[in-house]
């Protein structure tokens, strides 16, 4: 037992601690005056953190990089862009809860901070892996040859170079940390408290991508580095001494200790497939015959059960008329019947038949249990063969190269997701991920909801994706969603169409997903000398808002500020002749016509939504602003109004 320390808290600690919640890399060990370490904060990165410029000064952490400091601001630093919607690029755009949204990662992840921090339950991604070749997020900090080599000091004052660099790379390394550094930092604050992120990674940056995470998300939430054989018979990677087989998926928690994970499906996990009113308890059930032979026979177990309609059966009676008993005693087959662990009903032949339910969480004493085993840190079934074939099923063949097996990442959602859970993936590719996620939706049940995110690099001309018709990444991603999502409900059809007595149909899943785009704000960017003003230019500026803008992009751009999700239901109907957008019942209701009447504003109020936005040049002044104001304070004082 733990011993008591007798003593006040460290107050000091505490505080280390709860700074180290909201910025774990600035933790750092120093001495005590024993000589002993213990947990310090290092004041350089803490300033850092806490500044919108780099901040001049010594870096003092072990793990740094030329540009690291540019990369910890630049994760930090605002963006004047926004998400527009594009509805006939997506599927079920009414319905749906799922999003691909095309765009620099970066700029996706400062866009989405509000409207899901803390609501990711697991993200996987795939980055480049930096085999030497440039990659194609160019970020405004990475540097070239000669930038980076002046930044370490390779020439003097008259660009003399003063050394030779040996490790010629060492900017890619670089350039690759400062891509990864701000992508892994925003990334975090979007996960759940028992959030999961998984990173594939070959041995060329996993070291140093380990040393990132242990900054970003804390050592002590370091889960595992997974090893994955993704060759299967001759084939390996390039190695003069060794044939590389694996490559690496590293797991970190954002609170390791609320992290938990599911253990590996039982071997004959596919008989549990019926359902009753206590699947969430319990899980998913097949039906067992209460009755045994004589092998085991016991005179207490042989007695007669009444069924439904009044009869009575007894064991023997299905066994040939030999001696037989069942398993359960009176007592406890009482309980079972008042407990629903019994059902008495006909079988096939039209004979009255006692069975028990044997669920999947829970024993024959209502006890819940875990049939599953602990996963181990080597994931040998699921080889890169299988990504091809996929493709190749969903008739895309080999228009994506290098992409992860679908059922790897099924597998890690498996293993760390609930059937509600939110799973992304920032460098989604070929939108394996998503594919994954509608897979075990439709297995289990689940209603997982994705985000898909997605740079739309052009696609070369030669390759076979570009003769195909796709001319970036996302083309294909898409497409893959629309069939795959396809394919499932078939193959969940087909199914119903063979079920066994007692055995529910599924449900069809959610196959869709909203298309976004990240583009420059909705607001003008205009700037004038008080000298170049006039009449004209004061008329003109009544509206800041670009004149390509629809209502959808207006109300995307408001969710966003507003920290809503984007994948809420939203509705347009009219007053008067004007379109109001309601937003999830009423929690947000907006209205951006260039002119609105009273009735309009009064008809809005009456509603009492928890927020309303207008746009600002639909009012003529001031006067009318405040109009509104008096409006929504008498109808609906606890709405937050708005103007754009």
């Amino acid at each position: 037992m733990d011993k008591m320390k007798q003593e006040t808290a460290d107050l000091t600690q505490e505080n280390i601690a709860r700074i180290g919640e909201l910025f774990p890399n600035i933790i750092t060990e120093i001495k005590d005056e024993n000589g002993k370490l213990k947990k310090g904060i290092n004041f350089e990165l803490l300033k850092q953190e806490l500044s919108g410029d780099v901040v001049d000064g010594e870096e003092s952490y072990d793990f740094t990089w030329v540009g690291k400091k540019d990369s910890i601001v630049e994760a930090n630093t605002p963006i004047r862009k926004t998400l527009r919607p594009c509805i006939e690029e997506s599927k079920n755009w009414e319905t749906t809860e799922n999003l691909y949204i095309e765009g620099d990662n970066l700029d996706v992840l400062k866009l989405l901070q509000e409207s899901y921090l803390n609501s990711v339950k697991m993200i996987y991604i795939d980055p480049p892996y930096n085999t030497g070749k440039d990659f194609i997020y160019r970020d405004k900090f990475m540097m070239d040859k000669k930038d980076y080599e002046e930044q370490l000091g390779m020439y003097d004052e008259v660009g003399n170079r003063l050394f030779q660099n040996k490790e010629t790379e060492g900017r890619f390394h670089s350039n690759w940390c400062s891509m990864m550094y701000p992508r892994l930092k925003l990334a975090r604050s979007l996960l759940t408290e028992n959030g999961v992120i998984f990173i594939s990674i070959d041995d060329n940056e996993v070291q140093d991508l380990r040393k990132i995470c242990d900054e970003i998300f804390g050592e002590s939430n370091f889960i595992t580095q997974l090893i994955w054989l993704n060759k299967e018979g001759g084939g390996s990677s390039d190695s003069k001494l060794f044939r590389i087989k694996h490559e690496y998926v590293l797991c970190y928690g954002k609170n390791k200790e609320k992290v938990t994970i599911n253990g590996n499906e039982i071997s004959n996990r596919d008989r549990y497939k019926m359902k009753d009113e206590h699947y969430n308890e319990r899980g998913p059930f097949y039906l067992q015959k209460l009755a045994m032979g004589t092998i085991q026979y016991s005179q207490s177990l042989d007695y007669p059960i009444e069924t439904p309609e009044g009869s009575f059966i007894k064991p023997a009676d299905n066994n040939g008329g030999r001696k037989a008993c069942w398993r359960w005693s009176e007592d406890k087959l009482k309980w079972g019947l008042e407990s629903d662990f019994v059902v008495i009903r006909k079988d096939r032949k039209n004979i009255w038949t006692v069975y028990t339910k044997q669920y999947l969480k829970c024993d024959n004493n209502g006890i819940t249990i875990n049939r599953t085993q602990r996963p181990t840190g080597i994931v040998s079934d699921f080889s890169s063969t299988q990504a091809s074939k996929y493709m190749e099923k969903l008739g895309l063949g080999s228009l994506f190269s290098y992409s992860k097996p679908m059922e790897l990442i099924r597998y890690l959602s498996f293993l760390t997701t609930e059937n509600s859970s939110l799973v992304m993936d920032f460098f989604s590719g070929s939108a394996t991920t998503a594919h994954a996620v509608m897979q075990l939706n439709s297995e289990d049940g689940g209603n997982r909801k994705f985000i898909m995110v997605q740079l739309p690099e052009p696609c070369d001309e030669k390759s076979k994706a570009f003769k195909a018709g796709y001319k970036n990444i996302c083309e294909i991603g898409k497409e893959r969603i629309r069939r795959a999502g396809d394919q499932i409900n078939e193959e969940i059809q087909e199914g119903n169409r063979q079920l066994r007595l007692g055995e529910e149909p599924k449900k069809p899943g959610d196959i869709g997903f909203r298309v976004l785009k990240v583009d420059k704000t909705n607001m003008k960017d205009i700037y004038y000398a008080a000298s170049e003003y006039t009449q004209n230019l004061l008329t003109d500026q009544i509206s800041n808002i670009k004149e390509d803008r629809t209502d959808l992009d207006l109300l995307y751009g408001v969710l966003l500020e507003w920290g809503l999700p984007l994948s809420l239901k939203h509705e347009i109907e009219e007053i008067e002749g004007v379109k109001i957008h309601i937003v999830d019942n009423d929690s947000l209701i907006a209205c951006f016509a260039k002119s609105i009447s009273e009735t309009v504003i009064r008809e809005i109020a009456n509603r009492q939504p928890l927020r309303a936005v207008f746009r600002d040049s639909s009012f003529a002044g001031s006067s009318d602003k405040i109009n509104v104001e008096e409006i929504f304070k008498l109808l609906a004082p606890n709405t937050s109004v708005k103007v754009i």
